[in-house]
């Protein structure tokens, strides 16, 4: 794979308060430049949110009302997340989640396109047991010895993926051929059909 082929791209993640639509109470972004994590240049907010941390939710990323109470509110850092993904190709393990809360809390915002590692996975490693994150970290095993955080956070999920990501896109010599399998049909950079030539 030529890594200089590949547009703009940030792997993200988010976590929510648990309530439904979520609210943010974290976002991470990371570049990835020259077939690698560009920690240097990563982005990640801490978020308070306008309801409270469900129980559960706290349990899954260790995110507290008590934790956040000092951090700023969303419309505080909506703009610096904006500025960081701007117009730049995502990816995220179950992308359409975190790409369907991004754009419900950024309107008017939209990546080039949406890579989804989940479905990369199943496309270039079949036959596995299982997909999610914590499945593919233990059949794929990597290097997350310098992965800040834990798991559930979204800086630590972040780098996870794409640590996955560039491991499972060495089977895909081009861009386009990585795209082609890991972007959901209805998110954007989805390929779109051809049109029929004898249609008038």
């Amino acid at each position: 794979m030529n890594y200089n082929t590949w547009p703009p791209l940030l792997v993200v993640d988010v976590e929510g308060n648990g309530t439904n639509p979520p609210d943010l109470v974290e976002v991470a972004a990371l570049p990835i430049r020259d077939g690698r994590p560009d920690t240097s240049t990563a982005g990640a907010w801490l978020i308070r949110p306008p309801r409270p941390v469900t129980p559960f939710a706290a349990r899954v990323h260790g995110l507290t009302n008590e934790v956040l109470a000092s951090s700023p509110s969303w419309p505080e850092v909506a703009g610096q997340v904006r500025g960081l993904l701007g117009e730049a190709w995502i990816a995220a393990h179950g992308a359409h989640v975190d790409y369907r809360v991004l754009s419900a809390h950024l309107p008017g915002w939209e990546p080039a396109g949406v890579i989804d590692t989940l479905r990369l996975a199943r496309a270039a490693v079949p036959g596995l047991p299982g997909y999610g994150l914590d499945a593919l970290i233990k059949q794929r095993q990597p290097d997350l010895s310098h992965a800040p955080d834990q798991r559930h956070r979204a800086r630590f999920d972040a780098y996870a993926t794409a640590l996955l990501l560039l491991d499972l896109a060495e089977r895909y010599p081009t861009w386009g051929q990585l795209a082609a399998v890991s972007v959901p049909p209805s998110l954007p950079g989805a390929p779109q059909p051809e049109e029929d030539p004898t249609l008038w």
